[in-house]
């Protein structure tokens, strides 16, 4: 049988209900309950004639406001003459100092329950063609110092940072890591990324472009694909497209990221990226240098340019048309992008030339009408014999496999790769790897990669190329790069007793010990988040850069290779960059830059390295200098 509810009742639950909804609530209420009292007062006095000695006839509006002016200010009773006036006004009195002190309180509450909002970080973003940032990792420190970097130039820039984070424990953290901000306004806000009212703080409809971190979580992929959903798939979202970046981590994952992200994102696979760079950088050295240049924002970078004068030229025309530049390639009016096309391909209207170069203001052709080629010392020289080769690998993570296969792609039939691993599981995932590779046979041997009998037992001056990989079954990430570290300076050591150069690839997971394990040697790159941080951070600033480094990163078309000098230019004669640049052209090449041998131990001058030098500035090479070319093989 049902109770119903007694009007007394139902009049204290919506009283309850009122009470309980908020700060203005409590306002209203403590507003009518003013007015109340004043009513009251002002009608008790016109009734009973209780009034000032002074004024004894007193209308209902004077009592009124009579009555309010005691409410509001305590001392205004003070005045008063007759005592049965004075007594009513004192009981106005005292009511008012009730409701005046309960409003304080009131708003002294709401006020810092709107600062503990602000303070998490809730108020909707209100900025345009800002960078937005979604996620957290550490990744984030570097992405966030390039792109300062690259709004130097920028009017009023903005990044704003969403993540299920504290934004007050994000914003010291980034203090922290960034110390100069330069031009760029950093603003945090908290909330998931991957909830669509909590995404609309961020305003990403008003954003260039979106950069969707992986979160240091397990199955990190699936946060990502969820976050990019909530951003193309948001019943609120702009009709027109966006652009979005994003990181995977498993191969298997892509094809569900690019259902969701469709045209609008730019999917990185970064363990298929690290294997690919690994691979190049461990059997050229140098070429690490190169990368790092081509995609940080300081020194010259990768630009896009539409020229009117080129309409009609051929590539390799093109070439010798630009003094401080380098071209590398050509993206058609179909925006196709072909890195190292053909030098007899014609540049049409709508095409653009893709160009290394310091500035985008930089990229301006010199008119020079006088260049001359040095006939005289322009070679065609044999490259060099590729040899059976011999890979070691210390410590094994899940993109050892990965690596093993993009280096079976550039050796000889009969090389080896030699993996050392703590882990006996490595042991089987080689065993099925070893029918996946065409030109390498893989050997394992367990064992401890910081045992310094050890390292010297593997006669480590065999090899052709040395790997450190972090090892994953160390589950603390600076144990895992203390480990790294340890095993890199025995290697050093070992290189100094010898008297030999080691070509050494080492893995970093945490980005702040690089520092650490830098050395004066271009051959000890370190891989890590840093080169994930910077490929994101050049792609959300130009979306056609992916398929630039695509093409560079893969085994087939055309990459960056080192060479040797003599198969360019004659030994021992000065030239210009010109005269490089057109031989290289001859042999179906674009040369970009250059490595001195004598300075491949100075850090200051770039190890010896020079990426888009000046094409008139006159130099001399000598054995074992390099020039670095965009070639098929």
């Amino acid at each position: 049988m049902k109770s119903s509810a007694s009007f007394k009742e139902k009049l204290r639950y919506a009283f309850d209900n009122t009470m309980t909804s908020g700060t203005m609530s409590l306002i209203v209420w403590l507003g009518i309950l003013s007015v109340l009292v004043v009513i009251v007062a002002a009608i008790i006095v016109v009734i009973t004639g209780i009034t000032p000695v002074d004024n004894p006839e007193i209308s209902f509006f004077e009592a009124c406001w009579q009555s309010s002016m005691r409410a509001m200010d305590s001392g205004t009773v003070a005045g008063d003459a007759g005592w049965k006036f004075r007594a009513l006004m004192l009981i106005v009195t005292l009511g008012g100092i009730f409701i005046l002190s309960t409003l304080i309180g009131v708003l002294t509450s709401g006020i810092q329950t709107k600062i503990e909002e602000l303070r998490k970080g809730k108020s909707k973003v209100l900025e345009t063609n800002h960078t937005l940032i979604l996620g957290w990792s550490t990744k984030i420190f570097s992405i966030i110092s390039e792109l300062i970097i690259a709004n130097e130039n920028q009017k009023r820039p903005r990044i704003v940072v969403m993540a299920d984070k504290d934004k007050v424990e994000m914003e010291d953290e980034i203090k922290s890591q960034i110390k100069n901000t330069l031009n760029t306004k950093i603003i945090c806000r908290s909330g998931s990324p991957m909830n669509l009212q909590d995404m609309d703080i961020s305003n990403p409809n008003q954003a260039r472009s979106i950069i969707i971190l992986s979160p240091e979580k397990d199955n990190p992929d699936t946060y990502v694909i969820k976050t990019m959903l909530a951003v193309t798939n948001n019943p609120n979202r702009k009709k027109s497209d966006f652009h979005i970046v994003a990181e995977i981590k498993e191969e298997s994952n892509m094809e569900a990221a690019k259902l969701v992200g469709r045209h609008e994102a730019e999917l990185i696979l970064s363990p298929d990226i690290l294997a690919r760079v690994t691979a190049q950088t461990c059997r050229q050295s140098g070429l690490s240098v190169v990368y790092t240049e081509l995609l940080d924002f300081d020194g010259v970078e990768i630009y896009f340019n539409e020229e009117p004068k080129l309409i009609g030229k051929t590539f390799k025309e093109a070439l010798l048309m630009y003094e401080e530049s380098a071209l590398m390639g050509i993206m058609f009016a179909d925006k196709k992008v072909v890195v190292n096309p053909p030098m007899d391909t014609i540049i049409n209207i709508g095409d653009k030339i893709i160009a290394i170069s310091e500035d985008d203001d930089t990229i301006v052709i010199s008119g020079k009408t006088n260049i001359v080629i040095d006939e005289s010392v322009i070679r065609t020289g044999k490259p060099e014999p590729k040899i059976i080769e011999k890979t070691l690998i210390l410590g094994w993570n899940h993109k050892g496999s990965s690596i093993i296969k993009e280096i079976d792609n550039y050796v000889l039939n009969g090389s080896t790769a030699l993996i050392i691993s703590e882990t006996e599981t490595t042991k089987s995932e080689l065993e099925d790897l070893q029918p996946l590779l065409k030109n390498q046979k893989v050997e394992f041997l367990n064992g401890n990669i910081i045992d310094r009998k050890f390292l010297d037992s593997l006669n480590v001056e065999i090899f052709n190329h040395i790997i450190i990989l972090y090892n994953s079954h160390i589950e603390d990430v600076q144990e895992a790069d203390a480990k790294t570290l340890i095993c890199l300076l025995h290697l050093r050591n070992i290189s100094e007793i010898k008297k030999i150069d080691f070509s050494i690839v080492s893995e970093m997971i945490d980005i702040r010990n690089k520092e650490l394990a830098e050395v004066t040697k271009v051959d000890d790159f370190i891989i890590g988040d840093k080169l994930i941080s910077l490929f994101m951070s050049q792609v959300s600033e130009n979306k056609f850069l992916k398929p630039v480094f695509d093409d560079l990163f893969d085994a087939d078309g055309s990459e960056i290779y080192v060479k040797s000098a003599s198969e360019y230019v004659g030994l021992g004669k000065e030239v210009d960059f010109y005269t490089v640049t057109e031989s290289a052209a001859r042999q179906n090449q674009v040369a970009i830059g250059y490595k001195i041998h004598a300075l491949e131990h100075a850090a200051d001058k770039g190890y010896g390295v020079v990426v888009d030098p000046k094409k008139s500035a006159k130099i001399t090479f000598v054995e074992n200098d390099k020039i670095i070319v965009i070639a098929e093989e």
